[in-house]
């Protein structure tokens, strides 16, 4: 028998030594490697090296913004406003697939507690925390954090919910306005008592990069010649007949206009001729619904039309999307219509619709003699080709509610994203 000193000694024999040290080697094999692969992966862009599992695609970028990347010809820095260590994670992952798309995209930090001063330079605005600043040669754009983030109220708490993240279509648009050299120009009439664009209304349209401008025609002798499209918003009081013999003029040559009226007992003999040129006209009243599928909060004024579908709302109408709007006046087609004339409904009631045409001495809100019956649209989208490189090109909605921010957030944004798509 050994001794257990023995068994011990025999125990570190060469074929012991042997395996032991191959097991070793195998160890210290695998460590390697997988260090190298980590070494690897990290030197590689996140576009492989990451992939988004999130809902929404948070850390992507769609091929229309890798399009435009690719075709950046300028070089453009993209300065992210916050404290070190409380950056946003999602919107520096998002940063990181920009400055990868691009050799023209420099990313940089700027630490407001360490650099107070850095954002006075862009802006008099007070710049939250994660906010942007988009910088390309003289022109410089702000892309505030809370807007990066879209959100919903809920009106019997007035909480806010998180619904969203437009940091990309936040970040390419404003880029395509800091390298942009030329803004097209929405020229607003004004002079009649026009309803008033919120600031989201406005941030709407200028985030598509289109300068905003007023428009009075009794002190100018025409629409200018730079003008994009005019913008009629809700006037309270008629045109003048020479206004209107201008807007018609411009439309004439392959201008492009979006309308829109609102109900009143005033005579708009002249803002009626200017939609009657082209074929449309609105109903007298105010539309109310049959279909309690089509309104909301039991007010059948407070209308949820069907989203038609052509150009303006393919990306609405394939969705389950609503679009809100009130005390809305029903457009119908007039008889006699020029052949070229194009016609096209975007917004339009059920069959059960109907007009309440004497609302000062309305008794019900049931459907009366004397109603005008449905079904109406309540937005048009109108065409006429002037020749091989002109179009006249005209978007009509018949109320201004529908352009409102209450109404805006009660459909989570959808009203707004069709006045963009318009």
């Amino acid at each position: 028998k050994k001794s257990f000193k023995e068994k011990i000694k025999s125990s570190f024999n060469g074929k012991y030594i042997k395996n032991g040290s191959y097991s070793m080697l195998i160890s210290v094999i695998f460590i390697v490697i997988v260090l190298v692969i980590n070494m690897i992966v990290n030197a590689l862009p996140t576009k492989y090296s990451e992939i988004d599992v999130s809902d929404q695609k948070l850390f992507s970028i769609g091929k229309q913004t890798e399009d435009f990347l690719k075709k950046l010809d300028k070089d453009v820095t993209i300065y992210q406003i916050a404290q070190s260590g409380a950056e946003d994670e999602t919107v520096s992952k998002l940063l990181k697939k920009y400055e990868e798309a691009s050799d023209h995209i420099k990313v940089e930090k700027k630490d407001p507690v360490v650099n107070p001063k850095f954002t006075s330079e862009y802006t008099d605005a007070e710049v939250s925390p994660n906010s942007l600043i988009i910088e390309c040669g003289e022109r410089s754009k702000v892309v505030d954090y809370g807007d990066i983030y879209e959100s919903s109220v809920d009106y019997n708490t007035y909480s806010y919910t998180t619904t969203g993240f437009d940091g990309e279509g936040q970040l390419t648009s404003a880029l395509n306005y800091v390298i942009s050299e030329d803004m097209p120009i929405l020229y607003t009439l004004e002079g009649h008592e026009e309803a008033a664009m919120s600031e989201n209304m406005k941030e709407t349209i200028q985030k598509a990069n289109i300068e905003i401008q007023n428009l009075n025609l009794l002190t100018q002798e025409a629409v200018p010649e730079d003008a994009e499209c005019l913008f009629v918003f809700a006037p309270a009081k008629d045109l003048t007949e020479d206004e209107a013999n201008k807007i018609i003029e411009y439309l004439e040559q392959g201008g492009k206009a979006l309308i829109v009226s609102n109900y009143t007992d005033q005579e708009m003999t002249n803002f009626n001729r200017v939609l009657e040129n082209y074929g449309v006209q609105p109903v007298n009243g105010i539309v109310f619904e049959g279909d309690s599928d089509h309104y909301v909060s039991q007010n059948p004024y407070y209308l949820l039309p069907d989203i038609e579908s052509n150009e303006i709302t393919s990306e609405l109408s394939s969705e389950s999307r609503f679009v809100l709007t009130a005390l809305s006046q029903g457009i119908q087609k007039m008889d006699e219509v020029r052949d070229t004339l194009e016609i096209n409904s975007i917004l339009k009631t059920s069959d059960s619709a109907y007009s309440k045409t004497d609302l000062e001495n309305m008794e019900t809100i049931e459907k009366e003699e004397g109603d005008v019956s449905g079904p109406f649209d309540l937005g048009v989208m109108i065409k006429e080709k002037i020749d091989e490189e002109k179009e006249t090109q005209i978007v009509y909605f018949a109320s201004q509610s529908i352009f409102d921010d209450t109404m805006n957030a009660m459909v989570s944004g959808t009203n707004y994203e069709l006045l963009s798509a318009s």
